[in-house]
């Protein structure tokens, strides 16, 4: 029987429970079991495909296409535990399924209530990712706060594994935050509450994961220990590290977490842990470079709104034994007459990510112009290519009007233009080109290179392309196509000539990166930026 670990959160938001699942699952792996991983979000939305980066950070897309919430991108770069759309369980979803079943009349009259009905479909969602084949763990996230109205169907069918699968099969680890106040004093009372809070669902917790800004000390431990009814070994400092997020499963390890959880579930010693965080930190920590990327994009004033881009360039930065520092530009402020070289004279690469609508566009445009011009290496994803498209057709081809029929839908050169799929589709949520796809690469381009592959397989998410109509003409102006799909009728990747490095690809490399296996892309993206700093700085001796 797998085993089940409910992670919840407390006191309030954005304290980190995707991250602190995501290194309990690393632990455990590295002991040597097989888990799995659920996010569970209480939003009625059925997925996270129509929402703002603003309010929610990024859409990560699953293999199989489903856009998911950004904590199993954190699942995907912390474990190897597979991930697609199963993984993500929604209030939307559980509810859009229950009433498609009283709808078909599967309840035979009865009257559809939270309990049983929607507990039982949460409960149903959970077990079917638990009892796959091989399954040691399953670890659960249950989104928001303790305490808010819409986690409570999630809680309550969390309860219910107790009486269903035995005390011994289940464990609640519980995420809180330990405030100190303007002198400097820890308090534990918002922990106390948290817990209290959970009590009061039937739920206690049988591990604390305390957020501070450094370790708690014994005191603090055994009061809160106290306070809450955890043994005091279980009260864990979850403390703000020092280095990179990936030295939490290494703090994690120095406190017992994966001992302790295994001798609560029972779970029988497979092996030593592996120290494969160990070199990403040290990796980290002892780089004697730094490459500074520029980031143009339209939501960069939110983090996770490209969560898994920066983390992807800090696995670049970690193939290549180097930092990287990003620095963020708003693109609409570049539109103002800023000057781009002034704004640009410290980077050494520039980066513009995905987005959707009209806003800030021209500052993309001027972005990618000054690094074709400048021989700044570029990497453009997704609307990234799209852009490089718009300003090569503009620049090199003479179609001063170029533009993409999602920012002009009247423009006389869309180069850029709605998917013929995509045409008579009303409905945007779960509608674009989604998920898994292959690209066969150009032998000899850069990507080419960079993958060491002529077939490579990416995710994408999107509704525009390059148009076909203007594929020959790009070419004939130099534009090199270096990846198109296996049918030959899409453009996948563009590189600029004579360039030291600028590539732009319609997928999402970002989404396939990990810290122990950076995407190629993203690492030699970094190496390119590497030498381009050194190039400069022989110049300028």
């Amino acid at each position: 029987m797998s085993k089940y670990i409910f992670v919840t959160g407390g006191v309030c938001s954005g304290l980190g429970k995707g991250v602190a699942s995501a290194s309990i699952g690393s632990l455990l792996e590295n002991r040597g079991f097989n888990i799995r991983m659920i996010k569970i979000d209480p939003y009625i939305n059925v997925d996270a495909g129509t929402m703002s980066p603003y309010q929610h950070g990024e859409v990560y897309v699953t293999e199989d296409g489903a856009e998911t919430d950004l904590d199993l991108g954190n699942y995907s770069r912390f474990t190897s535990s597979p991930i697609n759309r199963d993984n993500s369980i929604t209030t939307g979803q559980v509810y859009q399924a229950v009433i498609t079943k009283e709808r078909e009349g599967r309840f035979l009259g009865r009257t559809v209530q939270v309990i049983p009905h929607i507990t039982d479909e949460i409960k149903a969602r959970i077990i079917r990712v638990g009892e796959q084949p091989g399954v040691d763990v399953t670890l659960v996230e249950v989104g928001g706060t303790v305490g808010d109205i819409e986690s409570i169907p999630f809680l309550e069918a969390a309860r219910q594994f107790i009486h269903d699968m035995g005390k011994e099969n289940v464990l609640f680890v519980h995420l809180t935050l330990v405030p100190q106040v303007y002198w400097g004093e820890p308090k534990s009372k918002p922990t106390q509450h948290s817990v209290r809070e959970l009590r009061e669902i039937g739920i206690q917790p049988d591990l604390l994961l305390c957020r501070s800004s450094g370790m708690l000390d014994e005191d603090l431990r055994r009061k809160i220990s106290l306070f809450t009814n955890v043994e005091k070994e279980a009260v864990i400092s979850a403390y703000d590290v020092r280095t990179t997020i990936y030295d939490i499963p290494l703090s994690f390890v120095g406190q017992n977490v994966d001992a302790i959880i295994m001798k609560k579930l029972g779970l029988a010693d497979k092996g030593p842990s592996r120290d494969g965080w160990k070199q990403v930190v040290e990796h980290f920590a002892n780089a004697k470079r730094t490459a500074r990327i520029a980031i143009v994009g339209k939501y960069t004033g939110l983090h996770d709104s490209y969560i898994s881009i920066f983390e992807s360039l800090f696995h670049g930065g970690i193939a290549n034994r180097a930092r990287v520092q990003l620095v963020k530009f708003e693109s609409e402020d570049l539109e103002d007459g800023r000057d781009l070289a002034s704004a640009f004279a410290d980077c050494d690469g520039i980066l513009v990510p995905g987005g959707f609508g009209l806003r800030g566009i021209e500052g993309m445009i001027l972005a990618a112009r000054y690094a074709r011009e400048n021989k700044v290496p570029y990497l453009g994803i997704c609307l990234g290519m799209q852009i490089m498209v718009i300003e090569y057709s503009r620049s090199c081809l003479g179609l001063k009007d170029a533009n993409s029929t999602e920012f002009e839908p009247e423009a006389k050169n869309p180069v850029v233009s709605l998917l013929e799929e995509q045409v008579d589709i009303t409905a945007y949520g779960g509608t674009m080109r989604l998920g898994k796809g292959d690209t066969h690469l150009k032998a000899g381009s850069r990507i080419h290179a960079a993958y060491g592959a002529q077939v490579i397989s990416e995710r994408h998410r999107h509704r525009y392309e390059v148009s076909n109509q203007y594929r020959k003409g790009l070419e004939d102006a130099g534009l090199i196509v270096s990846g198109l799909t296996p049918d030959s009728t899409l453009v996948e990747s563009i590189e600029w000539p004579d360039h030291p490095w600028g590539v732009g690809v319609q997928f999402h490399p970002e989404f396939k990166s990990k810290p122990l296996a950076p995407s190629p892309l993203f690492s030699h993206f970094i190496t390119a930026c590497l030498a381009a700093q050194e190039k400069t700085a022989s110049l300028r001796a």
